[in-house]
Order: structure tokens, then sequence, then C-alpha cells
């Protein structure tokens, strides 16, 4: 017999979680509503950390920014809560640059600035063809999608209208979707023009073998020529942190340290373990990426023989992401610029630098107002990685972990160069809860070092990181696989078994993969169904 009984339960903190939760507690007051988080915050994969000694700075282990032009679910959501919350306590953005001309490209043991790309074609060290020599990466591959569906980089085209395209197009007499990125990118671009371009976008993953239908449109989206990022003044986290807030203030429960097992049915409803003791749900809302699904089918043989529900969730791939901050006690970085012709100093103090190193990307962070650190203590995204190229840092690690587990979320609290003093410190910071091992914080700054031409080792003060990869997520975004319909996978896991009040959501399973944005679609879609 269940030890307690519960209307909805909801399993999952993140943005998806507890947004269902607030937007059904709103809808139906009179029922007892709960969220189980298998951790101890709310948050999912945003995880906003203030560094020591610098308060008016916040990490984005997670998540990071927004694009408001083609992102107007999470925005629209924004400015809902912001007329719900007092002035003090409201959601503030700030533009989020990214490439900067001045920034730094580190290539093939050449050192450029962003803008030789486009203005100094003849230092770029690879062997382009005229077509693409003169490009940026991301131009090269706004070009090559364009070859492969004529008309789809259309300005005045909109996001729906560019995915539909992408889904009834066919390249080679195949359907797009039964196509990899890889593939067709391979077709009508040279090898070294995509080396080129995953070199200097960044990211190993978004140019992978992904379903090309998906791939295409949602390149375009994040990549596209006018991309203008927003980000959080007092960290992503806070959107999730609000939401669950409004939840428990609408009545609503939200018990953390609290994973779900052994699922099964249980009359028109379903039970499973939480917390020592067995609770029963007349609505069950999975708000889990496939990674944590499959370790939940795992301890429920009910879900596990569920062909359907096997199937659907197998839609997609998980895709490895690491972030590495580090600070300092001055942004050493202002003096990695450059002087124009004219005398002038142009400081690298904004946006991102890339290279072909295991660091790849490397953003010089702004205070909480969105303003480049100038003077005093300073702190770097040094690393910014993903897919194959995360595996570099598994050797200056600890062992992989169950990031949900109690106590083992301080990753590297068993790594021998971690005295007491910081294993006690560990418990009481978050940032030093992810705290980051030596040899990890060594060889970051040896990289950084080669990146930036410098003649001396700048400091480290702190070191924190994050990988996505570990148990339950399994990765930071989520793929759609070659073959799969999405438009249809989409619809079909929001409830996949039929007639039964079982519910998935989640960015994993939506068009805005690896966003805020694909959990919020997902759940509005799943809320369509039950409100």
């Amino acid at each position: 017999m269940a030890s307690e009984n519960i209307d909805i339960a909801i399993v999952g903190g993140g943005v998806s979680g507890v947004y269902s939760a607030w937007r059904l507690q709103q809808h139906y007051p009179q029922l007892k509503i709960a969220v189980f988080e298998a951790s101890d915050h709310i948050g999912g994969r945003l995880l906003s950390v203030r560094p020591p000694d610098i308060p008016d700075m916040v990490a984005e282990l997670g998540g990071m920014r927004i694009l408001p032009e083609v992102q107007p679910l999470i925005y629209d959501l924004i400015q809902e809560l912001n007329a719900l919350l007092p002035a003090p306590e409201q959601i503030e953005l700030y533009r989020f640059p990214v490439d900067e001309p001045q920034n730094i490209a580190y290539l093939r043991g050449v050192y450029l600035r962003l803008q030789d790309f486009t203005t100094e074609p003849d230092k770029v060290p690879y062997r382009l063809n005229f077509l693409d020599r003169g490009q940026t990466g991301g131009g090269v591959i706004i070009d090559a999608i364009e070859q492969i569906v004529p008309g789809i980089t259309n300005k005045s085209l909109t996001e729906e209208e560019r995915r539909l395209m992408a889904q009834s197009a066919s390249f080679g007499g195949v359907p797009l979707y039964q196509q990899g990125f890889w593939n067709v990118l391979f077709r009508v671009i040279t090898g070294e023009a995509y080396q080129y371009a995953e070199d200097t976008g960044g990211y190993d993953t978004t140019l992978c073998n992904w379903n090309a239908a998906d791939a295409i449109p949602w390149f375009l989206s994040d990549f596209g020529v006018s991309a203008q990022y927003m980000g959080f003044c007092n960290g992503f986290q806070q959107v999730p942190l609000v939401l669950a807030q409004l939840f428990q203030q609408a009545g609503g429960e939200v018990r953390l340290e609290a994973p779900v097992s052994g699922v099964t049915r249980s009359g028109q409803g379903f039970q499973f373990q939480a917390q020592g003791q067995t609770v029963s749900a007349k609505t069950l809302i999975l708000a889990m990426p496939r990674r944590a699904l499959e370790l939940l089918s795992a301890t429920s043989p009910w879900l596990q023989e569920a062909a359907r529900f096997q199937q659907l969730t197998a839609s997609v791939t998980p895709r490895p992401l690491f972030k590495l901050f580090t600070t300092y006690n001055s942004p050493w970085w202002l003096n990695t610029g450059y002087s124009t012709a004219d005398g002038d100093y142009v400081p690298v103090k904004s946006g991102r630098s890339v290279t072909d190193l295991p660091v790849r990307q490397t953003y010089y962070w702004p205070r909480s107002n969105g303003l480049p650190a100038l003077h005093g203590h300073a702190m770097l995204l040094a690393s910014y990685d993903d897919g194959d190229n995360t595996g570099f840092w598994d050797g200056l690690r600890g062992r992989r972990h169950s990031a949900w587990k109690k106590g083992l979320e301080v990753a590297e609290l068993a790594d021998p160069f971690i005295g007491a003093d910081d294993q006690v410190r560990a418990k009481e910071l978050s940032w030093h809860r992810y705290k980051a091992p030596r040899m990890m914080t060594e060889e970051v700054t040896r990289q950084l070092t080669v990146m930036h031409s410098l003649s001396y080792t700048p400091k480290v003060r702190n070191a924190a990181f994050r990988d996505w990869g570990d148990d339950p997520y399994g990765g930071g975004w989520n793929s759609w696989n070659i073959g799969v319909k999405s438009w249809e996978v989409k619809r079909q896991i929001i409830q996949p078994l039929d007639g039964q009040p079982l519910y998935v959501c989640g960015e994993a399973y939506s068009d805005a993969q690896g966003w805020v944005e694909g959990a919020l679609q997902t759940a509005d879609m799943m809320l369509a169904k039950l409100v």
C-alpha cells in the first residue's frame, strides 16, 4: 500500500519540470502536485554559482544565454515572471557578446584575430578554395546549407518556415531527415573547409552526424548572421528558482534529494519509490533527458518492457558538454590586444576567443551588469568544449559519478591535491562543490598561456568545472538521430503510451535542443493535454 497519494507527480526539477508544475498548480489549485528532484538543488542543467571573493560575477556552469529574437517562449516567460516579482528580485538581462573582431584565434599554431578571417584571408592556415576564402567558418556552413536546401537562408523566412522546408527537403534524391549533417556537408564543401568551420566555430557536435533535417534549421537559428545573445545578471538558474518559488507559494511541493525509482502501474495511475517510501500518483510527468529516462527505466521493468516508450526515448543522442571557470587577481587578457596603425590600443575584454587546442573556447566573463571586467578580481570561462573533445579532461579529474547522489557532486573531494580545509569549504560554498583538481587547473593554464602568446603564466585563484556527461544528464544537450521524423516523435513522446497518464517533456525532444526554449516548447505541448 502506498505511503502517500499525489494527484500529479513531476520527476525532474529542471526548467520543464518546475515550469509545468507552476502552470498546473495555477490551473488546478485544489490538486496535490509535487516535484521530485534527485539532486539537492533546482535547475537541472542551469547551474549559476558565484566565485569566491567576486560578488559581482556569476559563473554559468550550465546554460548561460538566450536568443530573444528566435526564442519567444523563454523571453515572454521572463517578462511574465518579472510582472509578478518586486523590482529587486526581477530577472535582468544584458547583451552577451561572442565574436568580437579583436579577439584571438589560435589555429594550427598560427595567431590570428577573429577579424582576420575576412580581412586577412592569406593569414588563415587552411587550404580553402576561392569560394570559401575570406569567409568566417559560420559563413562557409551557411553557404553550404543554401546549396543543400536552396532558399532556406532567406532572411524573410520564419523559424517555422525553415523547419518545414528542411523536413520536406531531399538531397541527392534522399530525404534530408534520412541523412547526417556531416554527410551532406561533405557533398558540397571540402574536408579542409569543414575542419575550418569546426575549429573556428568552437564546437565539435554541432557539425557532427545528426539528423540533417533538424541540424540545418537549428544551425541557422543559433549561428545565423544576426544572432544577438542575452545573458543573465543574476545567473540563468534564477529562472527555475523563481518558478519553483511561485509553484510552492501556490501550494505545490518541491522535494529535493528525492530520486525516483521502481515505477509501476497501479490502478489508473502509478506507484514509485522515493525517499524510502512508496508514492502513488494519478498522473506522472517525466521532465527528464534521455539518459535520466534510461536510468529510471533500469529500475522499472514495466518501463523497460514498454517497447514504444523505449523506441521513442532512444530517438535522440546525448552530447557531452564541459565547462571550466578560472578566477584571477586581475583581467590579464586586457594586455593581449593589438595596436592599430594610428597607434590606438584595442584590448581583448569581452566575448570569446577560439582555438583548436582542447580548451576550444575561452570567454572573457563580464560583471553581473554585463560590462567587461577592466580591473580587480576577474574570471574566465577558460574552457567551453563538447563532444569527444571533453574526453581530454577525463585524465585530469576524479572518477565519473552520479551527480544526483548525495555528497558526490563534490566530484573532486577524493583528489589527493585537495586539503582538509578545502573539503570543509566544498560542503559550504557551491563554487567549491565543483572545484577543479590541480592537474586540470595547471593544464588549462598552460593552454591559455600558449593560446594568448603570453611570456608569463597567469596565477589562478580558484577554478570550478562541470562535466554534463555525468549521470543522470548524459550530456549537455541532445540531438535527433538520423532517420527520425522529429516532427512526429516530439508529439508522440509527450504521451508515449496511449491512454495512460504518463507524460514526457524536456529539451531533449524539441525543436530547440540544447536550449531552455526547447524545454518550454515540450512542456507547453504536454500541458495542452492536461489543462
